[in-house]
């Protein structure tokens, strides 16, 4: 199999671009607007969004971005994996490296918010695997039987 690379990107690549309305179109179908935090492309550049691209021979196959939260504190945002390449390992490649670049820029707390519903049980899988618990709603988020909020220590 080829090398995933993660990359730096801008929300406003073409190729990012899409994945992202692709992300963003995907959570507002499971979600009621009321329950949906995802983040367009436009809303991330607008947050001060580091975001990151998995390509294996050019071709975007997952996004993560980590976005300022509070002083030395990050959130994670936009966490995707194109269809055709989950289970392949790229959400876990993406989450690692936004770990490692939350550290390297000092940051001491990293915080996200994803689904409650079984669709997302993936995604709790593997942040429950990387050191993130549960926690209690953060920064301007309520509680939502809709929402699950974790958050872990760097």
């Amino acid at each position: 199999m080829d090398t995933l690379t993660l990359v730096p990107a801008l929300p406003s690549e073409p190729d990012v671009q899409a994945l992202l309305q692709t992300h963003h179109a995907l959570m507002r179908s499971q979600s009621p607007a009321d329950s949906c935090h995802v983040l367009d492309p436009l809303e991330l550049s607008a947050a001060g969004a580091f975001v990151l691209a998995a390509r294996r021979q050019g071709t975007i196959l997952g996004i993560g971005a980590l976005a300022p939260f509070a002083s030395q504190q990050g959130e994670l945002k936009s966490m995707h994996t194109a269809a055709a390449a989950r289970g392949q390992g790229v959400g876990r490649a993406i989450l690692e490296a936004l770990i490692a670049k939350a550290k390297g820029d000092g940051l001491t707390h990293l915080w996200l918010e994803t689904g409650s519903a079984d669709a997302f049980a993936p995604a709790r899988a593997l942040y429950t695997n990387h050191g993130f618990a549960l926690c209690a709603p953060f920064g301007t988020y309520t509680a939502d039987p809709l929402s699950v909020f974790m958050t872990r220590t760097l």
